[in-house]
């Protein structure tokens, strides 16, 4: 079953849209988009923007003056869309922003009513949708200028600049949305850019009736056809359909103060063709690298934050509801370290291994012989086909920096472990972050003297 989406901005009040608005919201909640925010664009749209949102339980409203309509704008409008901005299904500013395209209104008053609406959405705590074309210089000095340190939440849409625009928008706090155009044939600048953008800022939309896929090029565009985005961004990322729809609609939820809905403790999470088993939050390293450092608990869009720590028998039963069967491997994994509660990883990988006749991998910070007293290995190789060690170093003064170990002799004992496993489990792989200043080189060498496989994990993504 598809995870729900969310297409970030449309703009299903346009004449090209509006007329089959039932047909267009049923074809939406076919495709599996449960959201759609519409987003106004001039003085006299706005308030049916909201008013279609407040009659239409899907859809959203953001308000604003699109760059193209920056003339029109009179000194009048700005306490109506201040009034709208405050109706509860409002959830952002915009669109607002510079367009130097087409240039439909002069580049000063187009800069004037951005700034404007940097201002209003930073006195009302509103996230601000940015539209930029052809104007990537001037786009970041009126968002400087007119924030005055009080940057507001927002997002770049319909992002069509370059990898180098992202990271600056990356670096002010936005989010950075793509449209059917990052499937384009000649959009390799736009890919480029999507490559920039971390997982935990990504949001799709499709921008209708504008900018259809290019399966659909031609064709009038609609909030349906954002699965064509993310089914793009899935293979553009290396993950699955479901992983870009979960986190997106994560992402977007975040910004704009949606509605989550939640579960309860995630005992069990996919990502690709792999299933995950959350078995502790607690750890024997504080690694600086790690976003548990600053509480952020989520990874590919599950929260991984347990209200209590699961049995063996919890850990099976969600094994089984989540399908294993339809998955290549279970996982041992989260932003705990398994190896604390090896009795209950021992009791359920031996039944993923009688049971389903899946391979089984341990990720690992090799300190579980230390933790329990004992050589576990032999425990180990009972259940796991696979395990997976954070080396992350070549020596325990760069381990105890980097990875702030609570247990004594703690790299000597993760080295120690890697030998040991070598002997007796099939498959073994050293890794280490890719943190800034590290020499990944030397880490490779001494995987290699370890007679491993070594995998480095890029810095900031998680999972």
């Amino acid at each position: 079953m598809p995870e729900p989406a969310i297409d970030t901005h449309a703009h299903v009040h346009f004449d090209r849209l509006e007329p089959d608005l039932v047909g267009v919201l049923a074809r939406a909640r076919a495709a599996g988009v449960e959201t759609i925010i519409n987003v106004g664009t001039k003085p006299e749209d706005n308030a049916r923007v909201v008013e279609m949102a407040e009659r239409e339980p899907m859809l959203y409203a953001a308000v604003g003056f699109h760059p193209h309509e920056a003339a029109k704008v009179k000194a009048v409008d700005w306490p109506v869309l201040e009034e709208l901005a405050r109706r509860e299904k409002v959830v952002a500013l915009g669109e607002f922003g510079l367009d130097y395209h087409y240039e439909h209104s002069p580049r000063p008053v187009q800069r004037e009513v951005f700034a404007s609406g940097v201002h209003l959405a930073s006195r009302l705590g509103k996230p601000l949708i940015v539209h930029t074309r052809e104007a990537e210089g001037d786009t970041l000095a009126v968002l400087d200028s007119a924030a005055e340190g009080r940057m507001p939440p927002g997002v770049f849409h319909c992002f069509t600049g370059s990898a180098e625009l992202a990271k600056e928008a990356l670096a002010r706090g936005f989010y950075v949305s793509f449209s059917g155009i990052v499937t384009f044939p000649n959009a390799d600048g736009v890919r480029a850019a999507a490559k920039a953008v971390p997982l935990e800022r990504l949001l799709v939309e499709t921008d209708s009736p504008y900018c259809a896929p290019a399966a659909m090029r031609g064709k009038t565009n609609e909030p349906a056809h954002v699965v064509e985005v993310i089914r793009f961004l899935a293979g553009l990322y290396g993950l699955t359909e479901n992983d870009v729809r979960r986190i997106t609609t994560r992402n977007a939820c975040h910004l704009f103060g949606l509605r989550l809905e939640r579960t309860g403790p995630c005992f069990v999470y996919p990502i690709r063709r792999s299933l995950y088993v959350n078995v502790t939050n607690e750890c024997s390293n504080r690694c600086r690298f790690c976003p548990r450092s600053e509480g952020v608990l989520v990874v590919k869009g599950h929260d991984l934050r347990l209200a209590r720590e699961p049995s063996a028998g919890d850990m099976l039963k969600a094994l089984r509801e989540a399908g294993v069967e339809r998955y290549e491997e279970v996982v041992f994994c989260g932003f705990g370290e398994p190896t604390l509660r090896l009795e209950e990883i021992r009791k359920v990988g031996k039944e993923v291994r009688a049971r389903w006749k899946k391979k089984v991998r341990l990720d690992t910070n090799g300190q579980g012989s230390v933790l329990t007293g004992r050589d576990i290995v032999p425990d180990l190789a009972e259940f796991v086909d696979a395990v997976s060690v954070s080396l992350n170093a070549t020596d325990a003064a760069t381990y105890e920096r980097l990875c702030r170990p609570t247990v004594p002799n703690a790299f000597e004992a993760v080295c120690a472990f890697v030998r040991r496993a070598k002997e007796r489990i099939p498959e073994v792989r050293a890794t280490a972050v890719a943190v800034p200043g590290v020499d990944l080189e030397a880490v490779r060498r001494l995987a290699q003297e370890l007679d491993v496989a070594f995998h480095v994990r890029a810095y900031n993504v998680v999972g």
